[in-house]
């Protein structure tokens, strides 16, 4: 399976982006697909994920700011980033693993760089 991010960019606080991981090479609707991310000088961290099911979870950190959601149709998921803030500067990245609730995951993107300036 390959993954790939797309969107991250330059953002003003208290602004919008929505990232966009598309998914090859896997039967996309059986993964669960989850978001990561990594600032400078720390570990990654888990963001949110989507279940085959629909069903979603996030960390208390992005609750109601970020929204997870897939088209099965077009093998992708995606990160809305709402009400963004600097400490949010990371690199994100999507990632996929057939089990309900993985641990681990198998499959990574390269990450798409996301700046919030303040």
């Amino acid at each position: 399976g390959q993954l790939v991010e797309s969107g991250g960019g330059l953002v003003q606080a208290g602004g919008s982006l929505r990232l966009s991981c598309a998914a090859s090479g896997l039967t996309f609707s059986r993964y669960t697909m989850g978001w990561f991310r990594q600032a400078p000088g720390k570990e990654r961290e888990f963001v949110g994920a989507i279940m085959m099911d629909g069903t979603t979870n996030y960390a208390d950190s992005v609750k109601g700011r970020f929204t997870i959601s897939r088209d099965n149709a077009k093998n992708t998921v995606y990160l809305q980033m709402n009400n963004l803030k600097p400490e949010d500067t990371a690199v994100y990245y999507c990632a996929a693993d057939p089990r309900f609730l993985p641990e681990r995951y198998r499959y990574w993107g390269q990450g798409t760089q996301v700046t919030v300036s303040s």
